[in-house]
């Protein structure tokens, strides 16, 4: 990590000494710290160059979703789908359609409806940015090995059902969040 992100990672964790009970804490800041730096982006390149993930996602959806014939998606449905308000949606919408990536069209049974689907070009710029990350996957696949590579896999599926069902229980319970 580079001084600057050692700094926010100190500041972060700045009064979270370990505790006697806590022998782990050499660790968690590590692990913390690994996470972060993929919060942070310094893993990744942009797959399409001026794309937000949040618009990708869109635009994933749209491909899998709707068919090239059909009339799209209501801005309600993608909201519900992808689990945001229908304003931010709207806002994913204007910026992808001045990219010409998606189209917006009235709805034929009711015109104050807008249906969202991707353009041709942006189910080709979809179609590129899947065989980019491929490619990048393969390359870290090469990097790592198949073996570290299931390994990480797997780690990663357990830690994901592991905060997975903590949000579940933490969201009945009222329970408590704990960083370093």
């Amino acid at each position: 990590m580079n001084d600057d992100g050692n700094n926010r990672q100190k500041a972060f964790c700045q009064g979270t000494e370990p505790q006697e009970h806590d022998q782990h804490h050499e660790t968690v800041v590590q692990l913390l710290t690994a996470v972060m730096r993929f919060n942070r982006g310094e893993f990744r390149h942009r797959v399409i160059e001026g794309l937000k993930m949040s618009e990708m996602g869109l635009m994933v959806l749209l491909m899998r979703h709707v068919e090239p014939d059909s009339p799209g998606l209501k801005v309600s449905e993608i909201s519900g789908m992808l689990g945001v308000t229908s304003p931010t949606v709207t806002q994913f919408v204007k910026a992808l359609e001045k990219k010409k990536w998606i189209v917006r069209t009235p709805d034929e049974a009711d015109r104050r409806v807008v249906r969202i689907k991707l353009s041709e070009e942006g189910r080709e710029a979809i179609i590129q940015a899947r065989k980019a990350t491929i490619h990048s996957f393969k390359g870290l696949v090469d990097h790592l090995g198949i073996e570290e590579s299931e390994k990480l896999s797997e780690l990663l599926t357990k830690a994901y059902k592991y905060y997975e069902s903590k949000t579940q229980n933490d969201s009945s319970d009222g329970g408590e969040v704990s960083t370093c």
